[in-house]
C-alpha cells in the first residue's frame, strides 16, 4: 500500500487549507483512515479519523469544529479540510490506513503511513 499526501503549504492564520491523501490498492480502499501531525520538536499526535464507510469520525479536541475529515472510496482518497487555521496547527501532516473498520485514535492501530505534507500557518 502506498499513500501519497498532497495539499500542504504556507497560509496565514484564519485561512483554510485542504490536504488530501491518495491510496493505492484495494487494501486501503475500505479500511479506516486517519490524519496525524507532528510539529517541530514535538511527538506525533492524532488529528482526525474516519471509519471505512465514512459515517463515523473522531477528532482531536484541538481541531474539533475547525477540521473535517472525509473520504471517497471510489477514488481511494481521504481529505482533511482545515478551516480557521492557527499558528499552532503548523506541522507535517501524515495520512494513515488502519487495520480494520475504525475510526481509530491510536496510532498503533494504523498499518500504513504516507510521507507527510507540511502545513505552515503564519501569524
Amino acid at each position: 500500500v502506498q499513500l501519497q499526501a498532497s495539499g500542504g503549504g504556507l497560509v496565514q492564520a484564519g485561512d483554510s487549507l485542504r490536504v488530501s491523501c491518495a491510496g493505492s490498492g484495494d487494501v486501503s480502499r475500505y479500511a479506516a483512515k486517519g490524519w496525524f501531525r507532528q510539529a517541530p520538536g514535538k511527538d506525533r499526535e492524532f488529528v482526525a479519523a474516519i471509519n471505512y464507510s465514512g459515517r463515523s469520525t473522531e477528532y482531536a479536541g484541538s481541531v474539533k469544529g475547525r477540521f473535517t475529515i472525509s473520504r471517497d472510496n471510489a477514488q481511494n482518497t481521504v481529505t482533511l479540510q482545515m478551516n480557521s487555521l492557527k499558528p499552532e496547527d503548523t506541522a507535517v501532516y501524515y495520512c494513515a490506513v488502519g487495520a480494520g473498520r475504525g475510526p481509530f485514535v491510536e496510532s498503533s492501530l494504523y498499518e500504513y503511513w504516507g510521507q507527510g505534507t507540511l502545513v505552515t500557518v503564519s501569524s
